[in-house]
């Protein structure tokens, strides 16, 4: 959030720009821009030190505030723009990372429900949750779902991906598998979890 002695100095900038006060003109005392902002003197110090720094104004003891240079305020509004750009950019990534944390959290929350659910389902005799690692020499690596035909080779439906902490739900037969990824699995009670293993990280 821009600070408002940075609002006001901005403002005398464009004052400058549009003509209100011109190069070599003298702002008679601070007390003239406090009253006009409508804020304190302590404000208006340091929105004129400011604009003095960069070389738009100087303040002339006793006398008031000089007006220097309209190539400055417009350097000044320009780098300020650029700031305001930057500043409106980082907050949208942080924006985008909190929404992407907020999905995340909610993956993590659903996987953990279907995980119970299926416990629930094991213990009724129906579906077995499973997960399994993939070593760094596995086969699959590099390869997808759907090229190693997982169902097909070991009669389990893969219901998620954890990699490195992020969780991949149901994922398509796109989907290509990584050194290190845990599948998590299921399947009716034929399902051996030896034979899934086994395929999983024969070597390539």
């Amino acid at each position: 959030m821009t600070a408002k002695y940075e609002k006001i100095a901005l403002d005398i900038a464009y004052s400058i720009i549009n003509g209100e006060w011109k190069v070599g003109e003298m702002i008679q005392g601070r007390s003239t821009l406090s009253g006009k902002y409508s804020v304190s003197p302590e404000t208006i110090r340091r929105a004129v030190k400011r604009l003095e720094e960069v070389g738009v104004v100087e303040v002339m003891e006793k006398k008031g505030v000089l007006i220097c240079s309209r190539a400055s305020a417009e350097a000044y509004i320009q780098e300020s723009q650029s700031k305001d750009h930057i500043l409106s950019l980082r907050e949208d990534v942080a924006k985008m990372m909190a929404e992407k944390r907020a999905i995340e959290d909610a993956m993590l929350s659903r996987m953990d429900a279907l995980i119970e659910e299926a416990v629930l389902l094991k213990n009724m005799g129906i579906i077995y949750p499973l997960e399994c690692k993939i070593a760094e020499n596995s086969h699959l690596i590099g390869k997808t779902i759907g090229e190693v035909k997982f169902w097909e080779r070991t009669g389990a439906t893969i219901i998620g991906i954890n990699r490195t902490g992020q969780l991949l739900l149901s994922p398509g037969p796109k989907l290509t598998f990584f050194s290190g990824d845990v599948i998590f699995y299921v399947g009716n009670s034929r399902v051996n979890s030896e034979r899934v293993e086994k395929f999983v990280n024969r070597t390539a």
